[in-house]
């Protein structure tokens, strides 16, 4: 095979099956790959550089299409189920053989990387790809290694990515066309029949949240930044719900913007790049995630754009509510130069409320903290998974990641629980969601620049002192005041025309949060269960 690049790791692709390849790009860097990119017409180039691809009939995550290797070893410890549920090792190799043959005779791009800033807990991740694209794309998301650590790189996991590849559904023993399978022994990930980029980091996200617990490390789905006092905060959160967003700001430094574990010495970013949803991004609210997308090697996926001034068109969702922005995190001003930082003073859940009944800010107790990360409350918002359709759809995500977290919510319940206690984190619940009724029902989403100026004021202390009410029905403490919020957006029930509909919205989300929560009763003492609902009434 002829070998391109400048270094190629002596631990080859052989090890993984792959051989009678055509050539191998190994390593390369962003100007080669948007080369490849353009001559196989993989993509084209934006008038602001970045180059834009689309991912067909796949725009967002395929859950139901995940699987894991049953296993002595994983047997125990996966909490099996419907995210995660279980597939003999026999169909992993057989897929793992078709993959092999796939890949003969083909075009290849290698990249190896690390997962996790801090080099305690760093995992070394080949990514195999087929396309160049998607080379450019794990090469934004990951921390990209010095060139004298290449030569020996020997990978910890590795990604063999096949989107071209479609399985057979239940013939093979899947679901679909889909498949991400994930074998925790050998540490292979084998990704096909899906040419969504995200699978590829949210993957490798999977794979920490399960190792990293067995070394005292709690796993977030969150971004983080820090303030000029070294006062770190973390912000939990699904996609779509402000995380990214909330994060960069230009007062703080970013740490990163979704995926981040929390160690004895205090938080470190999993990532080397950000993975930003833009649809109707706008330059005066979002300045530096806009200016991050109109710039040379960040990847846009299935933005719509002027085809004869190659002008993005960052309003259109024709392809998607799901549109994002693929780029190293040093597009951002103000990023951290380590990806690391000391322990959170302050805890930020993100909720995107369809109801529009929650409050936009509220404090938490440390018990109420754990409440609503078990819970998970929020919106998915149509077009970060398959088939969802336009209007939000009201879900619980476990830990505002049930997705990616292969062992049972009580591991990361208790880990969050004693992290608090030990560290004194103060936690706040944001409804980045709707307001003055229900979302596609006389609602409208909470404003930017409104959750922006409360969260500010959460993290500077503005709010510490600020005088409170206690919501009846959820217990929540809602500051009375902020500064440049008016004080009617504090308080839900008055920003609703029709106070009985809220009455009846609220009544019937209080019925959902206490359904869901039944299942962790048995893992939870009884303060946490006072904590939550007051009365669904």
């Amino acid at each position: 095979m002829n070998i391109v690049g400048e270094t190629a790791s002596r631990s080859g692709l052989e090890a993984h099956g792959l051989t009678n390849l055509k050539s191998v790009y190994w390593n390369l860097g962003p100007a080669a790959l948007y080369e490849e990119a353009i001559r196989r017409n993989e993509g084209l180039i934006t008038a602001g550089g970045a180059l834009l691809v689309t991912t067909g009939e796949h725009t967002g995550r395929s859950p139901k299409d995940k699987f894991i290797v049953e296993s002595d070893s994983t047997r125990g410890a996966v909490d099996w189920g419907g995210i995660n549920q279980p597939i003999s090792r026999e169909l992993f190799d057989t897929m793992r053989a078709r993959i092999a043959a796939y890949y003969h005779g083909r075009d290849t791009f290698v990249l190896d990387c690390f997962a996790g800033a801090d080099p305690a807990y760093r995992l070394p991740v080949r990514v195999v790809t087929e396309t160049a694209w998607h080379n450019l794309f794990a090469r934004n998301m990951f921390i990209r290694p010095e060139p004298s650590q290449l030569v020996g790189f020997e990978p910890a996991f590795t990604i063999l990515h096949a989107p071209g590849l479609t399985a057979r559904g239940k013939e093979d023993g899947v679901n679909s066309g889909t498949f991400i399978l994930v074998d925790f022994d050998r540490r292979i990930i084998l990704i096909g029949g899906t040419w969504y980029a995200g699978e590829i980091k949210k993957s490798i996200f999977g794979v920490l949240n399960y190792l990293l617990p067995e070394q005292g490390v709690m796993p977030m789905h969150c971004s983080a930044n820090v303030g000029s006092k070294g006062d770190v905060a973390v912000f939990f959160g699904l996609s779509g719900t402000g995380k990214t967003t909330l994060s960069a700001d230009g007062t703080r430094t970013l740490i990163g913007d979704d995926e981040h574990g929390w160690s004895d010495h205090g938080i470190f970013n999993f990532e080397g790049g950000c993975y930003a949803k833009v649809i109707r991004l706008s330059a005066e609210a979002e300045p530096e995630i806009w200016a991050a997308s109109h710039r040379f090697g960040t990847v846009l996926e299935n933005v719509v754009h002027d085809p004869v001034h190659r002008t993005l068109l960052l309003d259109d969702d024709s392809l998607t509510e799901n549109t994002r922005s693929c780029y190293p995190i040093d597009f951002i001003p103000n990023t951290s130069a380590t990806g690391v930082a000391g322990h959170p003073v302050n805890l930020v859940m993100l909720t995107a409320d369809a109801f529009g009944v929650l409050p936009p800010i509220s404090k938490l107790t440390p018990e109420q903290a754990m409440y609503h990360f078990l819970s998970g409350y929020t919106a998915r918002v149509a077009g970060t998974e398959k088939g969802l359709g336009k209007e939000p759809q009201a879900t619980f995500s476990t830990c505002f990641g049930a997705p990616f977290m292969p062992r049972h919510p009580s591991v990361y319940g208790a880990m969050l629980r004693d992290k608090i206690a030990k560290h004194g984190a103060t936690c706040w619940l944001v409804n980045t969601g709707w307001s003055g009724g229900r979302a596609g029902a006389g609602g409208d989403r909470m404003k930017i620049a409104y959750t922006r100026a409360m969260v500010r004021a959460a993290l500077d202390g503005r709010l510490a002192g600020a005088p409170v009410h206690e919501d009846g029905r959820f217990g929540l403490l809602v500051p009375e005041a902020c500064p440049d919020v008016p004080s009617e957006v504090l308080l839900p029930r008055g920003a609703w025309g029709d106070k009985s509909a809220y009455d009846a919205t609220a009544h019937d989300l209080c019925g959902r949060f206490e359904d869901n929560f039944k299942k962790f009763e048995p893992f939870v003492d009884d303060s946490v269960k006072a904590a939550g609902i007051r009365k669904a009434a």
